[in-house]
C-alpha cells in the first residue's frame, strides 16, 4: 500500500456515513419530493411505500432515520403505526412523524415508546430542520445553520422548563435539601444509572390548599386570549403557563384534556405546543395518562406536584388584580 493509498483510505475513515433515511407513507409524488429533499443534504434515502410495509421486514431495514407521512390514520393504517411503534424502540432508530391536527390524539397515543417528533402539518423546510436534529454529521452547510438556530430554540426551551420546574418546587413548598423535585424529573441531567425516581413531601409540609373554582380560570385564559385581538399574539405567547391554567381548570372540572385539545389551548403552532408537552411530561410537571377504552388516545393531566403548586399559587395571588392577569 502506498503513502497516498493509505492517506485516502484514512480520510474516507474519518469521514462520516452519510445518514440513511427511510420514507413511508402519503402519496408517491409526495415521498418522491421527499426523498429528493433529503438526497440534496446528503443522506442516503430508501422509498419504503405505503404504511403497510412497515408490518413486516427485518429491524434493520428501517435505516437510522424513518419518516411517516399519516395526515390522516384510517382503521387498516393502526396496527401498521403500532408495529412501527414496537420496531423503532426495539431498534433505536430515529422517528418523525408527519400528521395533521385532527389525527394527533391517535398518533400521540399509539407512539408511546418511540420518542419521535411529531409534525403537525409541517413544511418540507420544518421536516428537513427534524431530520437535520438527529443526523450525526450534516454536509450542506445551510441545513447545518437552520439546525443549530433551531437546536438554541430548543435548548432555551428545555432551560425555560427547568425554571418553571423549579418554580413549581418553590411554590408548593417542597424541602429543597432533601426531597426530590420536579426538576429532578428532567431527563436530560439524570445519570444513566439513576434508579427511577418518586416523589416525597416532607411529614411537616402543611396540606395544600384547594385549586381555585374553574370559572375564575377560566376567565383568566380568556382574558388571555382576548388580548390577541388588540395586539400580536406572539407578544405574550406563553405555551407552558396556558397549558397548566388549561389543566388546573379541567382537573376542577373533573374534565379530561386531549393532547389536541392542550395544544390550541398553548395559543402556538401545534408543532411547537408539542415540544412544550414533551419537555413538560419528561420534567414531571405533566403526566401521560393512556385512555383504557381506546388505545388511539392519550390524556394529559396535571401531576399532583403540579396541582399542589398551582392550588398555592391561587392562594398567594387571592386579589381581584392578580386574578385578572
Amino acid at each position: 500500500m502506498t503513502q497516498a493509498d493509505f492517506e485516502y483510505g484514512t480520510a474516507m475513515a474519518d469521514k462520516p456515513v452519510p445518514t440513511r433515511v427511510s420514507v413511508y407513507g402519503g402519496e408517491g409524488f409526495w415521498r418522491e419530493e421527499t426523498l429528493e429533499d433529503l438526497r440534496a443534504v446528503g443522506c442516503r434515502t430508501h422509498d419504503g411505500g405505503d404504511l403497510s410495509a412497515l408490518v413486516d421486514g427485518p429491524v434493520a431495514s428501517l435505516g437510522d432515520v424513518v419518516v411517516v407521512e399519516c395526515l390522516g390514520l384510517p382503521s387498516n393504517e393502526v396496527g401498521s403505526l403500532v408495529r412501527l411503534n414496537d420496531r423503532i424502540a426495539a431498534s433505536g432508530a430515529d422517528l418523525v412523524v408527519l400528521t395533521s391536527l385532527s389525527a394527533l390524539d391517535a398518533i400521540f397515543s399509539i407512539f408511546d415508546r418511540s420518542s419521535p417528533q411529531i409534525l403537525v402539518d409541517p413544511t418540507r423546510a420544518e421536516l428537513l430542520i427534524a431530520v437535520g436534529r438527529v443526523m450525526p454529521g450534516v454536509p450542506n452547510r445551510r441545513l447545518q445553520e437552520i439546525n443549530e438556530r433551531d437546536r438554541s430554540t430548543l435548548l432555551r426551551l428545555a432551560e425555560q422548563v427547568d425554571t418553571i420546574a423549579r418554580e413549581l418546587d418553590r411554590i408548593s413548598g417542597l424541602d429543597t435539601n432533601g426531597a426530590e423535585k420536579l426538576s429532578d424529573f428532567k431527563r436530560d441531567f439524570r445519570p444513566a444509572s439513576a434508579e427511577p425516581l418518586t416523589f416525597a413531601r416532607p411529614a411537616n409540609t402543611a396540606a395544600s390548599p384547594a385549586l381555585p373554582d374553574p370559572k375564575l380560570v377560566r376567565q383568566m385564559i380568556a382574558g388571555r386570549q382576548a388580548r390577541a385581538r388588540f395586539f400580536d399574539g406572539e407578544l405574550f405567547a406563553d405555551p407552558a403557563w396556558d397549558m397548566l391554567l388549561d389543566l388546573t381548570a379541567a382537573h376542577a372540572e373533573e374534565a379530561k384534556v386531549s393532547v389536541t385539545s392542550l395544544c390550541i389551548a398553548a395559543g402556538v403552532p401545534a408543532t411547537t405546543a408539542l415540544r412544550w408537552l414533551k419537555q413538560m411530561v419528561e420534567c414531571g410537571i405533566f403526566e401521560r395518562v393512556a385512555d383504557e377504552t381506546d388505545r388511539r388516545r392519550a390524556f394529559i393531566e396535571l401531576s399532583e406536584e403540579s396541582r399542589n403548586a398551582m392550588a398555592r399559587y391561587f392562594q398567594m395571588v387571592d386579589t381581584p388584580l392578580a386574578r385578572a392577569a
